[in-house]
Protein backbone atom coordinates (compact mmCIF):
# COMPACT_ATOMS: atom_id res chain seq x y z
CA UNK A 1 0.00 0.00 0.00
CA UNK A 2 1.18 3.49 -0.68
CA UNK A 3 2.43 5.61 2.18
CA UNK A 4 0.91 9.08 2.21
CA UNK A 5 4.06 11.03 3.04
CA UNK A 6 6.00 10.93 -0.25
CA UNK A 7 8.57 12.82 -2.35
CA UNK A 8 6.88 12.33 -5.58
CA UNK A 9 12.44 -11.69 17.52
CA UNK A 10 19.95 -23.22 26.56
CA UNK A 11 19.26 -24.60 29.68
CA UNK A 12 18.69 -21.38 31.49
CA UNK A 13 16.13 -20.38 28.89
CA UNK A 14 13.36 -22.51 30.33
CA UNK A 15 13.76 -21.26 33.88
CA UNK A 16 13.89 -17.63 32.69
CA UNK A 17 10.68 -17.96 30.70
CA UNK A 18 8.91 -19.77 33.53
CA UNK A 19 9.95 -17.15 36.07
CA UNK A 20 8.88 -14.30 33.83
CA UNK A 21 5.53 -15.80 32.94
CA UNK A 22 4.55 -16.51 36.49
CA UNK A 23 5.58 -13.09 37.80
CA UNK A 24 2.70 -10.78 38.68
CA UNK A 25 2.34 -8.13 35.95
CA UNK A 26 1.67 -4.45 36.61
CA UNK A 27 -1.78 -3.78 37.94
CA UNK A 28 -1.98 -7.17 39.66
CA UNK A 29 -3.52 -9.01 36.70
CA UNK A 30 -2.77 -12.68 36.38
CA UNK A 31 -0.03 -13.47 33.91
CA UNK A 32 -0.65 -15.77 30.94
CA UNK A 33 0.33 -19.33 31.60
CA UNK A 34 3.24 -20.58 29.54
CA UNK A 35 0.90 -22.93 27.72
CA UNK A 36 -1.10 -19.92 26.50
CA UNK A 37 1.67 -19.03 24.07
CA UNK A 38 1.20 -20.75 20.70
CA UNK A 39 3.93 -23.16 19.71
CA UNK A 40 3.88 -22.34 15.97
CA UNK A 41 4.96 -25.93 15.40
CA UNK A 42 8.28 -25.36 17.16
CA UNK A 43 9.56 -22.59 14.87
CA UNK A 44 12.61 -20.78 16.30
CA UNK A 45 10.86 -17.42 15.93
CA UNK A 46 7.94 -18.67 18.03
CA UNK A 47 10.32 -19.75 20.77
CA UNK A 48 12.06 -16.38 20.54
CA UNK A 49 8.76 -14.54 20.79
CA UNK A 50 7.82 -16.52 23.88
CA UNK A 51 11.16 -15.73 25.47
CA UNK A 52 11.04 -12.03 24.59
CA UNK A 53 7.48 -11.69 25.90
CA UNK A 54 8.50 -13.37 29.14
CA UNK A 55 11.44 -11.03 29.59
CA UNK A 56 9.27 -8.01 28.82
CA UNK A 57 6.63 -9.11 31.30
CA UNK A 58 9.27 -9.33 34.01
CA UNK A 59 10.89 -6.01 33.12
CA UNK A 60 7.76 -3.96 32.44
CA UNK A 61 8.06 -0.45 31.03
CA UNK A 62 9.79 2.28 33.01
CA UNK A 63 7.65 5.24 32.07
CA UNK A 64 8.88 8.77 32.67
CA UNK A 65 9.00 12.20 31.10
CA UNK A 66 8.86 12.14 27.31
CA UNK A 67 11.88 13.42 25.36
CA UNK A 68 11.45 16.92 23.99
CA UNK A 69 11.61 15.54 20.45
CA UNK A 70 8.28 13.77 20.96
CA UNK A 71 6.49 17.04 21.77
CA UNK A 72 4.14 15.24 24.15
CA UNK A 73 2.97 17.15 27.22
CA UNK A 74 2.53 15.76 30.73
CA UNK A 75 0.77 13.71 32.00
CA UNK A 76 1.68 11.63 28.91
CA UNK A 77 4.72 9.51 29.71
CA UNK A 78 7.21 7.66 27.55
CA UNK A 79 9.37 4.58 27.85
CA UNK A 80 11.06 1.86 25.84
CA UNK A 81 10.64 -1.87 25.33
CA UNK A 82 13.42 -4.18 24.17
CA UNK A 83 12.72 -6.73 21.45
CA UNK A 84 15.06 -9.03 19.52
CA UNK A 85 16.08 -7.79 16.12
CA UNK A 86 15.86 -11.44 15.03
CA UNK A 87 13.35 -13.59 16.91
CA UNK A 88 15.17 -16.70 15.76
CA UNK A 89 18.15 -15.43 17.77
CA UNK A 90 16.48 -13.95 20.87
CA UNK A 91 19.75 -13.68 22.81
CA UNK A 92 21.34 -11.66 20.01
CA UNK A 93 21.02 -8.00 19.16
CA UNK A 94 18.19 -6.19 20.94
CA UNK A 95 16.47 -3.03 19.66
CA UNK A 96 14.33 -0.60 21.63
CA UNK A 97 10.83 0.45 20.67
CA UNK A 98 9.62 3.79 22.00
CA UNK A 99 6.25 3.80 23.75
CA UNK A 100 3.90 6.56 24.98
CA UNK A 101 1.09 6.21 27.50
CA UNK A 102 -1.65 8.20 29.14
CA UNK A 103 -3.27 6.37 32.03
CA UNK A 104 -7.02 5.89 32.06
CA UNK A 105 -8.74 8.82 33.76
CA UNK A 106 -10.98 6.45 35.70
CA UNK A 107 -13.86 8.94 35.63
CA UNK A 108 -16.87 9.23 33.38
CA UNK A 109 -16.36 12.48 31.43
CA UNK A 110 -19.96 13.61 32.07
CA UNK A 111 -20.99 12.23 35.45
CA UNK A 112 -17.48 12.16 36.97
CA UNK A 113 -18.39 8.81 38.51
CA UNK A 114 -15.64 6.17 38.78
CA UNK A 115 -15.08 4.01 35.71
CA UNK A 116 -13.40 0.61 35.87
CA UNK A 117 -10.08 0.35 34.02
CA UNK A 118 -10.21 -2.13 31.13
CA UNK A 119 -6.49 -2.27 30.34
CA UNK A 120 -4.23 -0.66 27.78
CA UNK A 121 -5.44 0.17 24.26
CA UNK A 122 -2.59 0.08 21.72
CA UNK A 123 -2.98 1.93 18.45
CA UNK A 124 -1.14 1.65 15.15
CA UNK A 125 -1.95 4.09 12.32
CA UNK A 126 -0.49 2.05 9.49
CA UNK A 127 2.01 3.02 6.85
CA UNK A 128 4.02 0.85 7.12
CA UNK A 129 6.33 3.44 8.60
CA UNK A 130 4.01 5.53 10.76
CA UNK A 131 4.31 6.18 14.48
CA UNK A 132 1.44 6.43 16.96
CA UNK A 133 3.40 8.13 19.73
CA UNK A 134 0.86 10.97 19.48
CA UNK A 135 -2.10 8.66 20.15
CA UNK A 136 -2.60 9.60 23.84
CA UNK A 137 -3.38 13.15 22.71
CA UNK A 138 -6.78 12.01 21.43
CA UNK A 139 -7.94 11.82 25.07
CA UNK A 140 -8.88 15.49 24.78
CA UNK A 141 -11.21 14.90 21.82
CA UNK A 142 -14.92 14.42 22.63
CA UNK A 143 -15.08 11.25 20.52
CA UNK A 144 -12.44 9.58 22.71
CA UNK A 145 -13.17 10.82 26.23
CA UNK A 146 -15.22 7.80 27.35
CA UNK A 147 -12.68 5.40 25.91
CA UNK A 148 -9.89 7.33 27.63
CA UNK A 149 -11.71 7.00 30.93
CA UNK A 150 -11.50 3.19 30.79
CA UNK A 151 -8.28 2.53 28.89
CA UNK A 152 -4.68 3.58 29.12
CA UNK A 153 -4.04 5.03 25.67
CA UNK A 154 -0.77 3.63 24.34
CA UNK A 155 1.12 4.68 21.23
CA UNK A 156 4.45 3.45 19.92
CA UNK A 157 6.93 3.65 17.09
CA UNK A 158 7.26 0.27 15.35
CA UNK A 159 10.69 -1.13 14.56
CA UNK A 160 12.52 1.08 12.11
CA UNK A 161 10.38 4.15 12.79
CA UNK A 162 11.62 7.37 14.40
CA UNK A 163 13.71 6.46 17.48
CA UNK A 164 12.90 2.72 17.28
CA UNK A 165 16.08 1.45 15.56
CA UNK A 166 15.47 3.84 12.66
CA UNK A 167 15.93 2.77 9.06
CA UNK A 168 17.26 4.99 6.31
CA UNK A 169 17.86 4.31 2.62
CA UNK A 170 19.20 7.64 1.35
CA UNK A 171 20.18 11.15 2.35
CA UNK A 172 17.01 12.97 3.48
CA UNK A 173 18.10 16.09 1.61
CA UNK A 174 17.99 14.13 -1.65
CA UNK A 175 14.72 12.42 -0.75
CA UNK A 176 12.74 15.66 -0.84
CA UNK A 177 14.51 17.19 -3.84
CA UNK A 178 12.14 19.43 -5.76
CA UNK A 179 10.64 20.16 -8.15
CA UNK A 180 9.95 16.79 -9.80
CA UNK A 181 7.96 15.55 -12.77
CA UNK A 182 5.07 13.08 -12.55
CA UNK A 183 3.94 12.05 -16.04
CA UNK A 184 0.59 10.31 -16.18
CA UNK A 185 1.65 8.35 -19.28
CA UNK A 186 5.45 8.03 -18.94
CA UNK A 187 7.73 7.70 -21.94
CA UNK A 188 10.17 4.83 -22.36
CA UNK A 189 13.05 7.10 -21.41
CA UNK A 190 11.28 8.18 -18.23
CA UNK A 191 10.61 4.55 -17.35
CA UNK A 192 14.31 3.75 -17.72
CA UNK A 193 15.12 6.67 -15.44
CA UNK A 194 12.72 5.39 -12.78
CA UNK A 195 14.07 1.83 -13.06
CA UNK A 196 17.55 3.18 -12.38
CA UNK A 197 16.28 5.19 -9.40
CA UNK A 198 14.47 2.15 -7.99
CA UNK A 199 17.60 0.02 -8.25
CA UNK A 200 19.68 2.74 -6.58
CA UNK A 201 17.13 3.09 -3.79
CA UNK A 202 16.99 -0.66 -3.13
CA UNK A 203 20.79 -0.78 -3.08
CA UNK A 204 20.84 2.15 -0.65
CA UNK A 205 18.52 0.32 1.74
CA UNK A 206 20.74 -2.77 1.62
CA UNK A 207 23.93 -0.77 2.08
CA UNK A 208 22.75 1.41 4.96
CA UNK A 209 20.85 -1.28 6.92
CA UNK A 210 23.13 -4.21 6.15
CA UNK A 211 22.14 -7.63 7.44
CA UNK A 212 19.46 -6.09 9.68
CA UNK A 213 17.29 -5.15 6.69
CA UNK A 214 15.72 -8.59 6.40
CA UNK A 215 14.22 -8.30 9.92
CA UNK A 216 11.88 -5.40 9.14
CA UNK A 217 8.62 -7.04 8.11
CA UNK A 218 5.03 -7.62 9.24
CA UNK A 219 5.67 -10.89 11.06
CA UNK A 220 8.20 -9.17 13.28
CA UNK A 221 5.83 -6.25 13.78
CA UNK A 222 3.30 -8.81 15.04
CA UNK A 223 5.84 -10.40 17.38
CA UNK A 224 6.83 -6.97 18.65
CA UNK A 225 3.19 -6.24 19.37
CA UNK A 226 2.93 -9.31 21.56
CA UNK A 227 6.08 -8.31 23.43
CA UNK A 228 4.58 -4.84 23.96
CA UNK A 229 1.42 -6.43 25.33
CA UNK A 230 3.49 -8.40 27.82
CA UNK A 231 5.65 -5.42 28.77
CA UNK A 232 2.50 -3.47 29.63
CA UNK A 233 1.41 -6.28 31.93
CA UNK A 234 -1.63 -7.10 29.83
CA UNK A 235 -2.84 -10.69 29.70
CA UNK A 236 -4.95 -9.91 26.65
CA UNK A 237 -4.41 -7.36 23.90
CA UNK A 238 -6.72 -4.43 23.20
CA UNK A 239 -5.67 -3.10 19.81
CA UNK A 240 -6.88 -0.67 17.19
CA UNK A 241 -5.15 -0.64 13.83
CA UNK A 242 -5.86 1.59 10.87
CA UNK A 243 -4.92 0.86 7.27
CA UNK A 244 -1.72 -1.25 7.27
CA UNK A 245 -2.30 -1.56 11.03
CA UNK A 246 -5.33 -3.72 10.20
CA UNK A 247 -3.15 -6.11 8.25
CA UNK A 248 -0.64 -6.94 10.91
CA UNK A 249 -3.47 -6.80 13.47
CA UNK A 250 -5.16 -9.54 11.45
CA UNK A 251 -1.90 -11.50 11.31
CA UNK A 252 -1.67 -11.10 15.10
CA UNK A 253 -5.21 -12.46 15.46
CA UNK A 254 -4.18 -15.43 13.29
CA UNK A 255 -1.00 -16.24 15.24
CA UNK A 256 -2.10 -15.21 18.74
CA UNK A 257 -5.89 -15.68 18.88
CA UNK A 258 -5.87 -16.56 22.58
CA UNK A 259 -4.17 -13.23 23.36
CA UNK A 260 -6.90 -11.05 21.84
CA UNK A 261 -9.45 -9.22 24.01
CA UNK A 262 -10.73 -6.39 21.79
CA UNK A 263 -9.56 -5.57 18.28
CA UNK A 264 -10.73 -2.79 15.95
CA UNK A 265 -9.78 -2.88 12.26
CA UNK A 266 -10.26 0.62 10.80
CA UNK A 267 -10.07 0.80 6.98
CA UNK A 268 -9.01 -2.76 6.36
CA UNK A 269 -6.33 -3.96 3.98
CA UNK A 270 -7.34 -6.96 1.89
CA UNK A 271 -5.49 -9.78 3.75
CA UNK A 272 -5.72 -12.39 0.99
CA UNK A 273 -2.12 -13.69 0.67
CA UNK A 274 -2.37 -13.36 -3.10
CA UNK A 275 -3.00 -9.64 -2.70
CA UNK A 276 0.05 -8.88 -0.51
CA UNK A 277 1.33 -6.48 -1.73
CA UNK A 278 1.59 -6.14 -5.50
CA UNK A 279 -2.07 -6.72 -6.34
CA UNK A 280 -3.31 -4.63 -3.43
CA UNK A 281 -1.39 -1.70 -4.86
CA UNK A 282 -2.98 -2.17 -8.28
CA UNK A 283 -6.43 -2.25 -6.66
CA UNK A 284 -5.55 0.87 -4.70
CA UNK A 285 -4.58 2.75 -7.84
CA UNK A 286 -7.87 1.81 -9.49
CA UNK A 287 -9.84 2.96 -6.45
CA UNK A 288 -8.09 6.32 -6.32
CA UNK A 289 -9.50 7.14 -9.73
CA UNK A 290 -13.04 6.95 -8.34
CA UNK A 291 -12.12 8.98 -5.30
CA UNK A 292 -10.41 11.59 -7.45
CA UNK A 293 -13.69 11.89 -9.35
CA UNK A 294 -15.53 12.36 -6.04
CA UNK A 295 -13.29 15.33 -5.28
CA UNK A 296 -13.75 16.86 -8.74
CA UNK A 297 -17.51 16.37 -8.59
CA UNK A 298 -17.60 18.21 -5.25
CA UNK A 299 -15.47 21.05 -6.62
CA UNK A 300 -17.78 21.33 -9.63
CA UNK A 301 -20.77 21.55 -7.30
CA UNK A 302 -19.13 24.63 -5.82
CA UNK A 303 -18.15 26.26 -9.09
CA UNK A 304 -19.42 29.63 -7.87
CA UNK A 305 -16.88 29.48 -5.03
CA UNK A 306 -13.86 28.17 -6.92
CA UNK A 307 -14.45 28.88 -10.60
CA UNK A 308 -12.72 25.66 -11.63
CA UNK A 309 -15.55 24.30 -13.76
CA UNK A 310 -19.12 23.17 -13.26
CA UNK A 311 -18.49 19.53 -14.22
CA UNK A 312 -15.94 16.99 -13.03
CA UNK A 313 -14.44 17.01 -16.53
CA UNK A 314 -14.04 20.78 -16.46
CA UNK A 315 -12.31 20.59 -13.07
CA UNK A 316 -9.97 17.97 -14.51
CA UNK A 317 -9.14 20.37 -17.30
CA UNK A 318 -8.27 23.07 -14.74
CA UNK A 319 -6.05 20.63 -12.85
CA UNK A 320 -4.33 19.53 -16.07
CA UNK A 321 -3.68 23.15 -16.95
CA UNK A 322 -1.95 23.69 -13.61
CA UNK A 323 0.14 20.52 -14.10
CA UNK A 324 1.24 21.69 -17.51
CA UNK A 325 2.24 25.12 -16.25
CA UNK A 326 4.17 23.66 -13.31
CA UNK A 327 6.10 21.33 -15.62
CA UNK A 328 7.51 24.40 -17.39
CA UNK A 329 7.73 26.78 -14.41
CA UNK A 330 7.57 25.26 -10.91
CA UNK A 331 5.68 27.38 -8.41
CA UNK A 332 8.13 29.22 -6.22
CA UNK A 333 10.86 27.04 -7.71
CA UNK A 334 9.60 24.27 -5.39
CA UNK A 335 6.34 22.82 -6.68
CA UNK A 336 6.44 20.81 -9.88
CA UNK A 337 3.98 18.17 -11.12
CA UNK A 338 5.35 15.63 -8.63
CA UNK A 339 4.67 17.87 -5.65
CA UNK A 340 1.26 18.76 -7.07
CA UNK A 341 0.40 15.07 -7.36
CA UNK A 342 1.47 14.39 -3.77
CA UNK A 343 -0.67 17.20 -2.42
CA UNK A 344 -3.77 16.26 -4.39
CA UNK A 345 -3.39 12.59 -3.62
CA UNK A 346 -4.22 13.60 -0.06
CA UNK A 347 -7.65 14.66 -1.34
CA UNK A 348 -8.17 11.00 -2.21
CA UNK A 349 -7.53 10.07 1.41
CA UNK A 350 -9.36 12.77 3.35
CA UNK A 351 -12.18 15.08 2.37
CA UNK A 352 -11.09 17.38 5.22
CA UNK A 353 -8.61 18.91 2.76
CA UNK A 354 -10.94 19.36 -0.20
CA UNK A 355 -11.65 23.05 0.43
CA UNK A 356 -7.96 23.80 0.90
CA UNK A 357 -6.93 22.01 -2.27
CA UNK A 358 -9.69 23.54 -4.36
CA UNK A 359 -8.76 27.00 -3.12
CA UNK A 360 -5.10 26.44 -3.97
CA UNK A 361 -5.97 25.49 -7.56
CA UNK A 362 -8.36 28.39 -7.92
CA UNK A 363 -5.87 30.92 -6.57
CA UNK A 364 -3.05 29.61 -8.73
CA UNK A 365 -5.10 30.05 -11.89
CA UNK A 366 -5.91 33.59 -10.75
CA UNK A 367 -2.23 34.37 -10.48
CA UNK A 368 -1.66 33.70 -6.78
CA UNK A 369 0.58 30.62 -6.31
CA UNK A 370 1.10 31.12 -2.55
CA UNK A 371 -1.61 28.70 -1.27
CA UNK A 372 -0.37 25.98 -3.61
CA UNK A 373 3.22 26.50 -2.51
CA UNK A 374 2.18 26.38 1.16
CA UNK A 375 0.30 23.13 0.66
CA UNK A 376 2.53 21.28 -1.80
CA UNK A 377 6.14 22.41 -1.34
CA UNK A 378 8.50 20.02 0.48
CA UNK A 379 9.24 20.97 4.07
CA UNK A 380 12.96 20.66 4.80
CA UNK A 381 12.27 20.28 8.52
CA UNK A 382 10.24 17.12 7.80
CA UNK A 383 12.72 15.56 5.37
CA UNK A 384 14.34 13.23 7.92
CA UNK A 385 11.03 11.85 9.16
CA UNK A 386 9.64 11.45 5.65
CA UNK A 387 12.72 9.64 4.40
CA UNK A 388 12.61 7.35 7.45
CA UNK A 389 8.93 6.60 6.94
CA UNK A 390 9.49 5.81 3.28
CA UNK A 391 12.42 3.52 4.14
CA UNK A 392 10.33 1.52 6.60
CA UNK A 393 7.41 1.39 4.18
CA UNK A 394 9.65 0.02 1.46
CA UNK A 395 11.46 -2.48 3.68
CA UNK A 396 8.29 -3.94 5.16
CA UNK A 397 6.39 -4.26 1.90
CA UNK A 398 9.38 -5.61 -0.03
CA UNK A 399 10.28 -8.09 2.73
CA UNK A 400 6.71 -9.23 3.30
CA UNK A 401 6.00 -11.05 0.06
CA UNK A 402 7.22 -12.01 -3.42
CA UNK A 403 7.08 -9.23 -6.04
CA UNK A 404 7.46 -9.40 -9.83
CA UNK A 405 11.16 -9.08 -10.58
CA UNK A 406 10.85 -8.22 -14.26
CA UNK A 407 9.83 -4.70 -15.25
CA UNK A 408 7.86 -6.11 -18.18
CA UNK A 409 5.18 -7.31 -15.70
CA UNK A 410 5.01 -3.93 -14.00
CA UNK A 411 4.91 -2.15 -17.33
CA UNK A 412 2.13 -4.35 -18.72
CA UNK A 413 -0.10 -4.20 -15.63
CA UNK A 414 0.32 -0.49 -14.93
CA UNK A 415 0.06 0.58 -18.57
CA UNK A 416 -3.26 -1.23 -18.86
CA UNK A 417 -4.52 0.19 -15.59
CA UNK A 418 -3.40 3.73 -16.40
CA UNK A 419 -5.69 3.75 -19.44
CA UNK A 420 -8.71 3.80 -17.14
CA UNK A 421 -7.14 5.04 -13.89
CA UNK A 422 -4.42 7.54 -14.77
CA UNK A 423 -4.51 9.71 -11.64
CA UNK A 424 -2.40 7.54 -9.32
CA UNK A 425 -1.33 4.42 -11.20
CA UNK A 426 2.21 5.19 -12.27
CA UNK A 427 3.14 7.17 -9.16
CA UNK A 428 2.07 4.18 -7.09
CA UNK A 429 4.16 1.89 -9.29
CA UNK A 430 7.28 4.06 -8.90
CA UNK A 431 6.74 4.11 -5.15
CA UNK A 432 6.93 0.33 -4.99
CA UNK A 433 9.32 -0.46 -7.83
CA UNK A 434 12.36 -0.92 -5.51
CA UNK A 435 10.70 -4.19 -4.50
CA UNK A 436 11.48 -5.57 -7.96
CA UNK A 437 15.18 -5.22 -7.23
CA UNK A 438 15.21 -6.07 -3.52
CA UNK A 439 18.13 -8.12 -2.22
CA UNK A 440 16.80 -9.20 1.20
CA UNK A 441 14.98 -12.56 1.51
CA UNK A 442 11.19 -12.44 1.10
CA UNK A 443 8.60 -13.72 3.56
CA UNK A 444 5.53 -15.67 2.47
CA UNK A 445 2.33 -13.85 3.49
CA UNK A 446 0.40 -15.41 6.36
CA UNK A 447 -2.94 -16.98 5.44
CA UNK A 448 -5.01 -14.75 7.72
CA UNK A 449 -7.91 -16.62 9.28
CA UNK A 450 -9.24 -17.91 12.58
CA UNK A 451 -11.21 -20.98 13.53
CA UNK A 452 -14.77 -20.34 14.60
CA UNK A 453 -14.78 -19.58 18.32
CA UNK A 454 -11.01 -19.05 18.51
CA UNK A 455 -11.34 -15.27 18.62
CA UNK A 456 -13.61 -13.02 20.66
CA UNK A 457 -15.81 -10.69 18.60
CA UNK A 458 -13.83 -8.13 16.61
CA UNK A 459 -14.96 -4.94 14.86
CA UNK A 460 -14.21 -3.79 11.31
CA UNK A 461 -14.85 -0.17 10.26
CA UNK A 462 -14.87 0.76 6.58
CA UNK A 463 -15.89 3.61 4.31
CA UNK A 464 -17.56 2.32 1.18
CA UNK A 465 -15.52 4.52 -1.20
CA UNK A 466 -12.18 4.36 0.59
CA UNK A 467 -9.44 4.42 -2.04
CA UNK A 468 -6.37 3.65 0.06
CA UNK A 469 -7.91 0.40 1.31
CA UNK A 470 -10.76 -0.48 -1.06
CA UNK A 471 -13.95 -1.76 0.56
CA UNK A 472 -13.62 -5.33 -0.66
CA UNK A 473 -10.68 -5.66 1.74
CA UNK A 474 -13.03 -5.19 4.70
CA UNK A 475 -15.39 -7.78 3.26
CA UNK A 476 -12.54 -10.26 2.77
CA UNK A 477 -11.27 -9.72 6.31
CA UNK A 478 -14.74 -10.37 7.72
CA UNK A 479 -14.92 -13.67 5.83
CA UNK A 480 -11.61 -14.75 7.34
CA UNK A 481 -12.35 -13.83 10.96
CA UNK A 482 -15.54 -15.57 12.12
CA UNK A 483 -17.50 -13.44 14.55
CA UNK A 484 -16.18 -10.16 13.14
CA UNK A 485 -18.77 -7.41 12.68
CA UNK A 486 -18.52 -4.88 9.84
CA UNK A 487 -19.68 -1.28 10.23
CA UNK A 488 -19.86 0.51 6.87
CA UNK A 489 -20.01 4.24 6.29
CA UNK A 490 -22.08 4.32 3.12
CA UNK A 491 -21.21 6.50 0.13
CA UNK A 492 -18.17 8.00 1.86
CA UNK A 493 -14.45 7.65 1.23
CA UNK A 494 -12.41 9.07 4.07
CA UNK A 495 -9.56 6.77 5.04
CA UNK A 496 -9.57 6.00 8.75
CA UNK A 497 -13.04 6.69 10.14
CA UNK A 498 -12.87 5.62 13.79
CA UNK A 499 -13.18 8.59 16.14
CA UNK A 500 -13.89 10.88 13.21
CA UNK A 501 -16.76 12.88 11.81
CA UNK A 502 -19.40 10.13 11.76
CA UNK A 503 -21.26 9.85 15.07
CA UNK A 504 -22.86 6.55 14.05
CA UNK A 505 -19.48 4.94 13.42
CA UNK A 506 -18.17 6.31 16.69
CA UNK A 507 -21.11 4.90 18.66
CA UNK A 508 -20.35 1.42 17.36
CA UNK A 509 -16.65 1.79 18.12
CA UNK A 510 -17.25 3.13 21.61
CA UNK A 511 -19.83 0.47 22.45
CA UNK A 512 -17.47 -2.26 21.31
CA UNK A 513 -14.43 -1.00 23.20
CA UNK A 514 -16.38 -0.32 26.39
CA UNK A 515 -18.75 -3.29 26.44
CA UNK A 516 -17.57 -5.77 23.79
CA UNK A 517 -20.90 -5.33 22.00
CA UNK A 518 -20.96 -5.46 18.20
CA UNK A 519 -23.70 -5.48 15.57
CA UNK A 520 -24.90 -9.00 14.87
CA UNK A 521 -22.93 -9.07 11.62
CA UNK A 522 -23.20 -5.84 9.69
CA UNK A 523 -24.35 -2.30 10.28
CA UNK A 524 -24.61 0.68 7.96
CA UNK A 525 -24.08 4.35 8.80
CA UNK A 526 -25.15 7.25 6.62
CA UNK A 527 -22.22 9.30 5.27
CA UNK A 528 -20.81 12.16 7.31
CA UNK A 529 -21.56 15.69 6.17
CA UNK A 530 -19.81 16.96 3.07
CA UNK A 531 -17.00 19.48 3.57
CA UNK A 532 -17.80 23.16 3.88
CA UNK A 533 -16.48 24.86 0.72
CA UNK A 534 -15.44 27.98 2.60
CA UNK A 535 -13.58 26.18 5.41
CA UNK A 536 -10.09 27.26 4.43
CA UNK A 537 -8.10 26.94 7.65
CA UNK A 538 -5.04 25.03 6.50
CA UNK A 539 -4.02 24.52 10.12
CA UNK A 540 -7.23 22.71 11.06
CA UNK A 541 -6.57 19.08 11.93
CA UNK A 542 -8.95 16.26 11.00
CA UNK A 543 -11.17 15.20 13.88
CA UNK A 544 -10.37 11.56 13.16
CA UNK A 545 -7.05 9.87 13.72
CA UNK A 546 -5.39 9.89 10.30
CA UNK A 547 -4.50 6.50 8.93
CA UNK A 548 -1.14 6.33 7.20
CA UNK A 549 -1.28 3.98 4.26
Amino acid sequence: MRALALYGAATTLGSLVLTALTAAPAGGAAAPAASAFPSFQGAPEAHGTELAAGRALAAGVKFGKCPASEELPAPIQCGTVKVPLDYAAPHGRQIELTVSRLKASGKDPKTKKPVARQGALLYNPGGPGASSMYFPLVSGMPEWKKIASAYDLVGYSPRGVARSAPLSCMDPKDFTAAPTQSPIHPSDSYKKERIARAKTYAQGCARKAGAALRHYHSLNNVRDLDVLRAALGERKLNFMGASYGTYFGAVYATLFPSHVRRMVFDSAVNPDPGQIWYRNNLDQSAAFESRWEDFRTWVAKHHKTYGLGDTAEAVQHSYAKVRAELSHKPAGGKVGPGQLQGAYLQAGYYDDVWAMRATALSQYLKGNPKPLIEQAAPRPEAAKDEENGNAVYTAVECNDAPWPTDFETWDRDNSRLAERAPFETWDNAWMNLPCAYWSAPRQQPVDVRAARGALPPTLILAAERDAATPYKGAQELQKRLPGAALVTEKDAGTHGIGGGANACVNRHMEAYLLTGKTPVRRAACAPHQEPNPVSLDRHALPKRIPAAV
